[in-house]
């Protein structure tokens, strides 16, 4: 398939190839929807097997920015952007700032934030050379690292998982097996900890496991294991496409509330899930708390205001696994209905020109 007909198959509107020979910058930024406002997501970098691999993930990523801004009722479109290459090795100020100045030349349409492989700093770095970059430092007047507050609206999905399936909100005495214990993995698993949860924790990286038992005194697993440990919820936190057809006759759970982008492997997945009567809270809905944290800097962060939204989480989810039911569809297909919806309702008031600068 080329690029054309990858971009086009999922309706995307741009996709963005940058280039800096000095820094060795490999960067592909991809919108898919405006529909709703300018498209906001992460920039990841990661080691790419290939550039191919490369744009299937930022194709993939950006629609689902998409799909969570609608279900989240933010004013925001779909975007991403993935920068190929090692981020312990590779990292500088030239490449960040020229990175910069690639998201500059989309002149709103697309804003960056951090993802895996980036942090605060790099953002900061970004912000140098355009002002579409959002996660900053509080110094700037930015959020902050945005990872606690994801965790925190993971948190609360969890707490609708439970309400749903067991009719208390409790997550006390609750096993969860945390697949991936990075920046929002962690901060998840204090969550929990906290909440007198039962916690069982794996990671690709050892030393992340290691902080996990240290700090957490969590039990650790191997992480082909972590998709047979019985448990209430699983919850995958690292990347996307874990949940397949190989893994799920693996999985000894009833629910799984992850924050983990594109969980599923594949549409069917969500049927595969379903035949198993595990209830799938989609995580598209309960990823969003990062998302929602730096949208609030577009008008002047408060962190009051952003938290607050934030656990609103708890009841988009209830909404989403309630109109699933009702419907007697899968969740997956329940919030990208609501998604699609909004998107097109309230995207065709774009038909009306507005004055000023934002002509969104």
């Amino acid at each position: 398939m080329g690029v054309f007909d990858a971009v086009a198959g999922e309706g995307h509107e741009q996709v963005l190839f940058g280039y800096d020979e000095v820094s060795g910058l490999n960067a592909i930024i991809a919108i898919h929807s405006t529909a709703l406002g300018p498209a906001l997501g992460g920039t990841r970098f990661f080691p790419y097997a290939s550039e191919g691999d490369a744009l299937h993930d930022v194709l993939r990523l950006s629609q689902g920015m998409s799909y969570k801004a609608a279900a989240a009722g933010l004013d925001l479109g779909g975007g991403k952007a993935v920068i190929i290459g090692d981020p312990r090795t590779m990292k500088s100020e030239r490449l960040f700032r020229a990175y910069g100045r690639i998201v500059d030349s989309l002149q709103g349409r697309y804003i960056t934030a951090e993802d895996v492989g980036t942090t605060t700093a790099d953002m900061d770095m970004v912000r140098r050379e355009t002002r579409w970059a959002l996660g900053n430092s509080v110094a700037l007047g930015g959020a902050g690292d945005p990872s606690p507050v994801t965790a925190r609206g993971l948190y609360a999905a969890a707490r609708a998982v439970a309400q749903k399936l067991w009719g208390d909100t409790d997550l006390a005495g609750r096993r969860f097996a945390v697949q991936g214990v990075g920046k929002v993995g962690s901060a998840f698993v204090q969550l929990l900890i906290e909440a007198r949860a039962e916690v069982v924790v794996t990671d690709a990286y050892p030393p992340a496991v290691d902080n996990a038992v240290d700090n957490f005194g969590v039990k650790p697993v191997e992480p082909d294991d972590i998709f047979g440990v019985d448990c209430d919820i699983f919850s995958p936190c690292a990347l996307g496409a874990g949940l397949n057809e190989e893994t799920i006759p693996r999985l000894q759970c009833q629910a799984i509330v992850g924050s983990a982008n594109n969980q599923l492997a594949t549409a069917e997945d969500a049927d595969r899930l379903a035949e198993r009567g595990i209830l799938y809270a989609p995580d598209f809905v309960v990823n969003a708390g990062g998302l929602i944290n730096v949208y609030d800097e577009l008008v002047g962060y408060s962190k009051t205001r952003a938290l607050h939204r934030v656990d609103g989480i708890y009841e988009a989810t209830l909404k989403i696994l309630d109109k699933a039911e009702s419907q007697e569809i899968t969740p997956n297909q329940a919030a990208v209905m609501v998604a699609n919806e909004r998107i097109q309702e309230i995207g065709d008031l774009r038909r009306f020109r507005r004055s000023g600068d934002d002509r969104n």
